[in-house]
């Protein structure tokens, strides 16, 4: 069993990376044009409206929780006075509306693609494999979140599933705080590592592609034709 731990907790995080970089490489430099999400908006736009930015905004607030949950150790939480009471009753509001959010566009993104003959039959086989690994990773992290806020846990992941986290950038993984985590946690963190060692070879891949520096360009001045009236505007807006 010791050596299965060894394997999942100290070695398993670190392929899954080599996984995850090689193959952003290998997709980068073979299908560059790839980096897409086969938009289907000509297919179908109302629900389209409504799922995806539920699903993306909330998946943004989940990703900023565990920034803040597996790297900010509990000794600086106590530092600034937050009680671990608040800690883990805003855990549970805002970690819980974020994936129940998340949940939610997910929910009708797939409703969608179902529902629309076009769209069902533009789903890949990379397709039909990410959408379950998407649910069952929300569906986990939702529960180790009510489970681990609620008042009977005798839980605490910040000196568990934490640990082991901040202890691999050491290249020293705490393999003990993470085996002994509850299966919830185990298997959340399991779920996550086989998505991110799908994300090079599916949709996934156009998280990378995010236009971020859009927001900070500077802004063009144009001139509108025929009026001499100069307005200014985002390139390409």
């Amino acid at each position: 069993m010791k050596h299965l731990h060894t394997a999942l907790w100290g070695v398993l995080p670190y392929l899954t990376l080599v996984v995850l970089v090689a193959g952003t490489a290998w997709r980068y430099h073979y299908d560059r044009f790839g980096f897409t999400t086969r938009s289907s908006q000509l297919h179908e736009s109302r629900l389209l409206r409504v799922g995806g930015p539920l699903f993306h905004y909330g998946l943004l607030f989940v990703i900023a929780g565990h920034i803040a949950g597996l790297l900010v150790p509990e000794w600086l939480t106590d530092r600034l006075h937050v009680s671990e009471r608040l800690y883990h009753a805003n855990a549970l509001l805002a970690g819980g509306t974020a994936g129940l959010a998340t949940l939610a566009g997910l929910a009708l993104l797939l409703y969608r693609r179902l529902r629309t003959p076009a769209i069902r039959a533009a789903t890949s086989r990379s397709d039909r494999v990410v959408y379950p690994a998407l649910v069952t990773v929300v569906l986990a992290g939702l529960t180790a979140t009510v489970s681990g806020a609620t008042a009977a846990s005798t839980y605490d992941y910040r000196l568990g599933v934490s640990v082991w986290f901040r202890s691999l950038f050491t290249l020293a993984p705490d393999v003990t705080a993470m085996a002994e985590a509850p299966l919830v946690y185990r298997l959340h963190a399991l779920l996550a590592m086989a998505l991110f060692a799908l994300w090079p070879f599916t949709r996934l891949i156009h998280a990378f592609t995010a236009p971020l520096g859009y927001v900070v360009r500077p802004y063009v001045v144009y001139r509108h034709r025929g009026r001499g009236e100069v307005g200014a505007g985002r390139p390409g807006g």
